[in-house]
């Protein structure tokens, strides 16, 4: 797993050095025509293109391409790091839970199914603060796994100030329903 962070740290610290040296051709501070400012070119415009364009494409400017593409690598190797420990942190519990019996096993899927569900709304909370709702693509799964716990809590609770409380709420209820369930089989 270190050998995987620091992986990741290499491919945030390039996509860095990538911005900078596209951030020096595009101010001018080395002359895109020499030889230093060609090879930079040669070097940073297939990564830096391809951001560009989709900058463009959803109405924002060709000219921070660069600090998008840091931005993205980060955040890719932080929910990588984050993924891969999560499914690494579950294989290593299952197998415990399987070793123990039955009531650790149901305790188990009790856990993952909270782990999943509290994924899902954190997702949906976040997605919503940047304009995806239902109909994005990648963000309706989260939608669907927990429509049955936000929705009826939407009906109940008005929104406060323009702010909808109901995935706040379903967190609270989510988490003292997951206390109440595996109670009872761990002790």
């Amino acid at each position: 797993m270190q050998v995987f962070r620091y992986t990741v740290f290499g491919l945030v610290a390039v996509a860095a050095l990538i911005a900078f040296g596209s951030w020096l051709i595009r101010t001018r501070r080395v002359s895109p025509f020499g030889v230093l400012g060609r090879a930079l070119r040669a070097v940073t415009e297939p990564i830096i293109r391809p951001v560009e364009r989709r900058l463009v494409r959803m109405g924002g400017n060709p000219v921070h391409a660069g600090g998008w593409l840091v931005v993205a690598t980060a955040v890719a190797g932080i929910v990588l790091l984050s993924v891969t420990g999560w499914l690494l942190s579950t294989v290593l519990i299952a197998h415990a839970a399987a070793t123990a019996g039955p009531r650790q096993a149901v305790a188990l899927v009790i856990d993952l199914a909270y782990k999943i569900l509290f994924a899902a709304l954190i997702v949906r909370v976040i997605a919503a603060w940047f304009g995806m709702y239902r109909h994005s693509k990648w963000i309706r799964p989260a939608y669907i796994l927990t429509d049955w716990l936000v929705e009826p809590l939407r009906r109940v609770i008005p929104p406060v100030g323009g702010w909808d409380l109901s995935p706040i709420i379903a967190v609270f209820l989510l988490s003292i329903l997951h206390q109440l369930l595996l109670a009872p089989l761990l002790s």
